[in-house]
């Protein structure tokens, strides 16, 4: 697996590290700016998840679930504490990102380096509409190929506009790193498309048990949570986003206007509200 790292200036092996994991179909690219805006206080970890980006792809198209990423993030924070102990431990989730947090942290008995402090869930919670999961599954995985990055580029616009408005420059420079050449000419995207076997096997049935695990979960955070909502979103219904404040950690919801699913945290806006909340700063914030 793959990751890319953002070290503290002056100390590579900074003791309070954050990890940004992103959504089912991006890359660790994808937390850059927040990345730069956090790493003059932390080492930050942005992991491509497997089947994505720079990592390998897995030989079995039914691991690619959220119980093998979480192994393979609790493998990475091995590595990571190894090389430097981590005394604060942070975590960032789009998305699926999010629902990788939501199990590492609701099960204290994991043996994780040190407890998850501060968890930012990032448009996502422990109930997913039925809806919002069909329409990823109608492009997830489906064969592509581009002539250049800009035509790349407007393409995963066409399916991504709900992440809210972006410059033009801002956009391609998420978009590049989603692109890999491909063996029969122009671009093709970064991730295996055998990632989309599992999603598109999920049933009504399996959605709704996997819903109740994920309360369980969620249910026993002790960890501070940050709940971010795009306010158009499809994926986080306020229903969901306003019971995530009432049960467990009581999470602290942040909507963001003009955004569906979900923000990339690129905006001024999202990053100041990130780092505020990680690093402690800012009216509110508590050390």
């Amino acid at each position: 697996m793959a990751y890319w790292q953002w070290n503290a200036s002056g100390q590579p092996q900074h003791p309070h590290v954050v990890v940004c994991v992103h959504g089912l179909s991006r890359q660790g690219r994808d937390f850059d700016t927040l990345a730069k805006a956090l790493s003059g206080s932390a080492r930050v970890v942005c992991p491509d998840v497997v089947g994505r980006g720079e990592s390998d792809w897995l030989a079995n198209p039914e691991d690619y679930q959220i119980p093998l990423y979480a192994a393979d993030m609790l493998a990475l924070l091995a590595q990571l504490h190894g090389e430097g102990p981590i005394a604060r431990l942070d975590w960032v989730g789009t998305s699926m990102g999010g629902l990788i947090g939501m199990v590492l942290t609701g099960q204290q008995d994991l043996p994780l380096p040190a407890p998850v402090r501060r968890l930012v869930l990032n448009d996502v919670g422990p109930a997913l509409p039925w809806d919002a999961l069909q329409r990823i599954g109608q492009y997830l995985g489906a064969p592509v190929r581009f002539a250049s990055e800009q035509q790349a580029a407007d393409a995963l616009w066409a399916i991504s506009s709900s992440f809210g408005p972006h410059t033009p420059e801002q956009w391609l420079a998420l978009s590049r790193p989603m692109l890999r050449p491909a063996p029969e000419g122009g671009l093709r995207l970064h991730y295996d498309p055998a990632i989309a076997q599992p999603f598109k096997a999920l049933t009504p049935e399996l959605a709704q048990q996997g819903e109740a695990l994920m309360w369980q979960l969620y249910e026993q955070i002790t960890a501070q949570v940050l709940l971010l909502r795009g306010k158009d979103s499809d994926l986080l219904s306020p229903a969901v986003a306003h019971a995530m404040g009432e049960r467990g950690p009581h999470a602290r919801l942040v909507e963001f206007a003009g955004v569906g699913h979900a923000p990339t945290l690129v905006a001024p806006e999202q990053v100041r509200v990130v780092a505020e909340f990680i690093l402690g700063i800012g009216a509110g914030s508590q050390a």
